[in-house]
């Protein structure tokens, strides 16, 4: 009989402040635009694409992080002001090198390579939960795991994974 591990993990919210900005500044648009469009007809087209940014960048405004272990399996989930799910990638545990806290000297080696950084983590506070994942085929991936999730996987490949 094989055992299953499911372990899944949400992160807090982080709040992208460029797109709160952005959002803002439509909803001005659409106030100044809509009064001018009485006696000008062609400032309603600007009102409806203020409005289209509206709703735009208010589904962007707060995002979290989904990671879901199943299995050898870590799957990422990027999900936007709590109703919109946009999965971001799956990654197999066996082609992990690394699994580090982002301050950890066990990462010092691999911060001299060229590797593509995939950041699934909210914006850091303090202290710094953010781990490290290097996978084989030169990326990096940021994540901020729980305590259960960063277990899991040190289950899985206990040489690999380090929380010091």
């Amino acid at each position: 009989m094989e055992s299953t591990t499911y372990i899944e993990c949400l992160t807090r919210a982080s709040n992208v402040t460029l797109m709160r900005f952005l959002k803002i500044l439509c909803i001005f648009l659409v106030a100044g635009f809509l009064i001018l469009s009485i006696p000008f007809p062609l400032a309603f087209f600007v009102v409806v694409a203020a409005g289209i940014g509206v709703w735009f960048f208010g589904l962007r405004a707060v995002v979290e992080f989904e990671y879901a272990y199943i299995d050898k399996e870590l799957t990422v989930d990027k999900i936007f002001n709590k109703s919109r799910r946009k999965r971001v990638a799956v990654y197999e545990i066996d082609k992990m090198e690394v699994f580090a806290p982002i301050g950890s000297h066990r990462l010092d080696e691999y911060n001299a390579r060229q590797l593509q950084t995939i950041n699934c983590a909210p914006t850091p506070e303090e202290p710094d939960r953010r781990y490290v994942m290097v996978l084989e085929g030169n990326k990096r991936l940021l994540l901020e795991p729980s305590e259960g999730l960063v277990t899991a996987i040190r289950n899985v490949a206990p040489r690999k994974v380090f929380t010091d």
